[in-house]
């Protein structure tokens, strides 16, 4: 019996279509947990997260530039390194602070939703505006009312 795809998972894959892997490009990615579960409401979770986003395992030859981790997603602001690919570099870095999670609280499964959105910066003049947006995520969700109050995030600009 053949299995109907939903549109949703029509839509992951036409994202993926025409997506390029471009060294020195900067990309805003967005990445959600599984069911978009709030996990990094807890404290001590999103602690082990946050912890690997700049571990040098984590990153290869990429350059984090700026990232937040949400309660139910992340953003990464990433500049892609030499002989680094979009779909690895996103795969490791939540494959690595998946394990880790998983490995220091006694769990099991998966974290992350298995596709991710990327955009990739056209111009220099996006790259502060764009970091900017991803550090306020927290002020926009209500979570806090300055950034500085927001645990879960780190910038190059600092």
């Amino acid at each position: 019996m053949k299995r109907e795809r939903t549109t949703w998972q029509a839509g992951h894959k036409a994202l993926r279509k025409g997506r390029n892997s471009i060294a020195g490009e900067i990309y805003l990615l967005t990445a959600t947990t599984q069911n978009r579960t709030t996990l990094f409401s807890n404290f001590h979770l999103a602690c082990a997260i946050a912890r690997c986003f700049e571990m040098n395992l984590t990153l290869g030859n990429n350059c984090l530039l700026a990232w937040v981790l949400m309660p139910d997603h992340a953003h990464w602001l990433l500049q892609l390194g030499s002989g680094e690919r979009l779909e690895t570099s996103v795969g490791r870095l939540k494959a690595v602070s998946s394990r880790h999670l998983n490995r220091l609280y006694g769990r099991s499964g998966a974290i992350w939703a298995s596709a991710f959105h990327d955009h990739a910066l056209r111009s220099e003049d996006e790259l502060l505006p764009t970091a900017r947006y991803i550090i306020a995520n927290p002020i926009r969700a209500g979570l806090v009312t300055r950034v500085g109050d927001y645990p879960f995030w780190n910038s190059v600009w600092l």
